[in-house]
Order: C-alpha cells, then sequence, then structure tokens
C-alpha cells in the first residue's frame, strides 16, 4: 500500500467510527425515552387525578356513608383513597379522613364519630406521585341524639316542642277531645325518646298504675330473647324440653311438636275457646304445631319455661334483666289470676314505664349504649313469624302486611291492619285498648292506657283507626 492508499484508509476508519458513535448515541437515547414512557417512571407527563364525591347516605346522628368514583388516575399509579371531612368547608386529608384502597374505580367510605345535629362537608380525595386531589363538596347534617330518661327514679324526661318539630298544633286538641270521650287515662308521644305529649284524663296521674293486659305479651317475647341470649334456652327447642311432659292433655306426640317459638307465634295448635286457664286439661289439641294460627293464652307458660330454664322466678328474673336496666321503675307488678281468671299474668305500671319499654323497641333493644335484647332477635320479633298472620311476629302486632288474623277467629282479613298508621309500625295490642305503638320510621313511640274505648276487644279495634288519623294530622 503507497502512502496515498494508507491515509485514505486511515481518513475513514475515523469517519466510520464517528459516525457509528452518532448512531449509537442516537439509539440509546431512543430506548431510555421509550422505556419511561411505557412504565411511567417519569412523571413528566403525569397529574392530579379526577375524582368525584358521592351523596351522603344512611346519615345518623354519628356517622354516614360517603365515598367517591375516580375516572383517572393522571398518569400515575393511585396509591391512597377515601373521604375527608370537617365542620368548616373545603377539607383536606390534614382533617379527618377515610383510607379506603388504591387504584381507579368506586368506593364507599364510612364516616363515624360524628356529632349530632351538626352540618359536616365531605371530599373524596385520590393521592398519587403529583399530590392529591379532591372531589366536589357534599354537605351532610347528622340527626338528633336519640334520648332516653334517666335511670335515678326522677322524672326527669327531655321534651320535644310542636314548633321544634314543625308539626300542626291546631291539632292537638281535637286529639285530646277524642281521647277523653273515648274512656282514655292516659296518652304519650315520643319522638327520638323525647316527649311531645303527655295527657292524663279523669283522674289518672303519672304515678298511677294501670295495666297491660295483651300488650304485656311483649314484655314475655322480650324477657325470652333475654334468656335465650344468656344461653338458659332456645326457642327452637320443645316446651317439653324445660317443662316436662304432659303439661297439655295433647298426645305426646302432639305436644312435642310444639316449641317455644310456636308459643312466640301464636301457632301452638292447641284450642283457643277454652279460656285463659292454662292447667293441663285446658290445653288440648286441635291441629299440629305450626298449621293453625289462634290467639291463646297459653303463650305464658314461656314464663315458666324462663323459669325452669334460668333457675329464678320469673318477676325476680324480668326485673334484673329488663325492667330495672331501663328504669321502668319498682311500683309496677304482674297480677297472677286465681278461680275464674287462673292462668292470667297481667302487669300494671305507669305510663311512663310502658314509653320507656317503647323506646328500647324503637331503638333495636339497646338502651343508652347498653343492648338489653339481641337486635337479631328483636327483629326477628317485629317481623311476620309465619304464613298464616302476616301481621304478627314474636307476640308484636304488624303494620302495614297484606292481611291479617284477629283474636278468636280463623277469618283472613285483607289489607294493612290499621290503614291510617304507617306501613313500617308495630304494636303490643292489649284488651280494651292498652296501646304501645312503635314507627321506626317518625322515631315515634305513642302509648295509650284506659278502659276500652267502646265495646270490650282483646286486642284491634276501630278504635285505633280514627285514632291514628288525629295522630297523622299533627304531623302531615
Amino acid at each position: 500500500m503507497d502512502c496515498k492508499s494508507f491515509y485514505t484508509f486511515i481518513v475513514e476508519s475515523k469517519i466510520g467510527l464517528i459516525m457509528n458513535k452518532k448512531i449509537i448515541i442516537v439509539l440509546l437515547s431512543f430506548v431510555v425515552l421509550w422505556s419511561c414512557s411505557k412504565d411511567g417512571s417519569s412523571n413528566a407527563a403525569a397529574t392530579l387525578a379526577t375524582i368525584t364525591t358521592s351523596p351522603s347516605s344512611a346519615i345518623t346522628y354519628n356517622s354516614t356513608l360517603s365515598g367517591g368514583t375516580i375516572t383517572s388516575d393522571g398518569g400515575a399509579e393511585i396509591t391512597q383513597r377515601g373521604v375527608c371531612w370537617s365542620t368548616n368547608h373545603n377539607p383536606t386529608i390534614l382533617d379527618s379522613k377515610t383510607t379506603d384502597g388504591t387504584g381507579l374505580g368506586s368506593f364507599t367510605a364510612a364516616v363515624s364519630n360524628l356529632t349530632s345535629n351538626t352540618t359536616y362537608y365531605i371530599r373524596a380525595y385520590a393521592t398519587n406521585s403529583v399530590g392529591t386531589a379532591y372531589g366536589n363538596e357534599v354537605a351532610c347534617n347528622t340527626t338528633e341524639a336519640m334520648y332516653f330518661p334517666p335511670n335515678d327514679g326522677s322524672s326527669t324526661w327531655d321534651t320535644k316542642t310542636f314548633a321544634e318539630l314543625g308539626w300542626n298544633q291546631s291539632a292537638v286538641q281535637p286529639l285530646l277531645d277524642y281521647l277523653a270521650l273515648k274512656n282514655s287515662k292516659s296518652f304519650m308521644i315520643l319522638v327520638n325518646g323525647r316527649i311531645v305529649m303527655e295527657n292524663y284524663f279523669n283522674g289518672h296521674t303519672a304515678t298511677t298504675l294501670w295495666k297491660w293486659n295483651s300488650a304485656g305479651k311483649t314484655l314475655t317475647s322480650t324477657v325470652t330473647g333475654i334468656a335465650q341470649e344468656e344461653g338458659f334456652l332456645t326457642i327452637n327447642n320443645k316446651v317439653s324440653d324445660y317443662l316436662g311432659t304432659g303439661w297439655t292433655s295433647a298426645p305426646l306426640a302432639k305436644e312435642n311438636l310444639i316449641t317455644c317459638r310456636n308459643l312466640l307465634c301464636m301457632n301452638s295448635g292447641l284450642d283457643d275457646t277454652l279460656g285463659d286457664d292454662v292447667s293441663p286439661g285446658n290445653l288440648q289439641y286441635v291441629a299440629d304445631a305450626g298449621t293453625r294460627w289462634a290467639y291463646h293464652n297459653v303463650y305464658v307458660k314461656l314464663q315458666d319455661v324462663v323459669e325452669q330454664a334460668t333457675g329464678q322466678t320469673w318477676n325476680n328474673y324480668f326485673n334484673i334483666k329488663l325492667r330495672d336496666k331501663i328504669g321502668m321503675g319498682s311500683t309496677g307488678f304482674w297480677y297472677v289470676g286465681t278461680g275464674g281468671n287462673l292462668g292470667l299474668k297481667i302487669y300494671f305500671s305507669t305510663t311512663r314505664s310502658m314509653a320507656r319499654f317503647g323506646l328500647l323497641a324503637l331503638n333495636n333493644g339497646n338502651w343508652n349504649g347498653t343492648q338489653i335484647i339481641n337486635s337479631t332477635y328483636l327483629n326477628q320479633a317485629t317481623t311476620t313469624s309465619q304464613n298464616i298472620n302476616l301481621a304478627y311476629g314474636y307476640l308484636w302486632w304488624l303494620n302495614g302486611k297484606t292481611s291479617y288474623h284477629l283474636p278468636q277467629t280463623q277469618l283472613q282479613f285483607n289489607g294493612s291492619l290499621i290503614q291510617t298508621a304507617p306501613n313500617d309500625m308495630f304494636c303490643a295490642l292489649g284488651k280494651d285498648d292498652q296501646k304501645i305503638y312503635v314507627v321506626p320510621s317518625k322515631k315515634m313511640v305513642v302509648i295509650r292506657m284506659g278502659d276500652a274505648a267502646d265495646s270490650a276487644n282483646l286486642a284491634l279495634s276501630d278504635f285505633d283507626e280514627t285514632l291514628w288519623s288525629k295522630i297523622s294530622a299533627l304531623y302531615q
């Protein structure tokens, strides 16, 4: 190779090397940029997420449900999401907040530990590597807390005025006139535990005792549930497991079909035409348990079951587990029938004691934070218990069903039990118009004690329909 050729080779080799380096650099730059774009490790194009806040629902005096929907993560992973709230506008995650997972999509958040009767502002939030994005602001007004009168034996009991409720004051006098005309002794309305109306008639007072009659069946239902919760009995067990065989005069095979639940549901299959006497000779077989609904005093045998199961007297167990825990007062007592009234057990108390029991039922068996009766059992007790009388639970009457039966008849009546009353109402009904009406949708308890409004009756009467037309005029 001559000098000219050698020089040309050297120059071309250098140019080729330089060009190769440039190509390599360009290729490496492209790979890096492509990789960053694919795995999202670069935030150059990322933004805050896009999120909306769900409206509040299931609002109580101390809680609500909210949530949100994240429609865009802004190009970066959502590492935390939830809602935040405050009594001031535009809450942030520096205020109270929930943490409800990661990623895109919708979520629900449970907001708790709120103060009653207070306005809160809620925003959903979503956090990615860029920062925290917030949804629209939603206002939530917590409800008034349920009130419970003290158990100290005092007459202290908070009240609520018609003006505070927005009720119709002009409807009060027609209601009072009707109550007086219909032989009433006392009448009370509670809303959220507070007294709205409390009236006494014909010399009756707040300290006068009066009979519950069959409205007291619900006391037996409740105490039976307490005994089951404490493990002393099971309502699906047959009655003879606790009382022994021969507690009826039914054939043994038929008697053994009768469970404690049958006594609660009024479908024992025993003859309801033989009066209130519950001695074995008067408890006679008519139909298999569960196949026939009939209003029968045999339910009172549940009190004997509780005594045998707990090893305590009925009075003692009732007083300790129910009466004293909700402050019903020590003056109340159980009348035990003799002679022609053999088998009757009737509770007597003041009107306010009856109202306390109604308030316990309204609050799902909870008294000021203490669960007295299992809420699941109470829900079963106030729900249709069999497929014959749809308006009957565990010794509670139920409104708003498609049909119902009445005492001393096997006829079925179509329609709601009390058509002028709210459909969600359940009630304790006693002879001669003793009433405990519980209306969850209105947070209301209504009590009526007295003599029969018209002719004697065992539970329901025309009085209920007219009374409720006048009660509903207060708030409609």
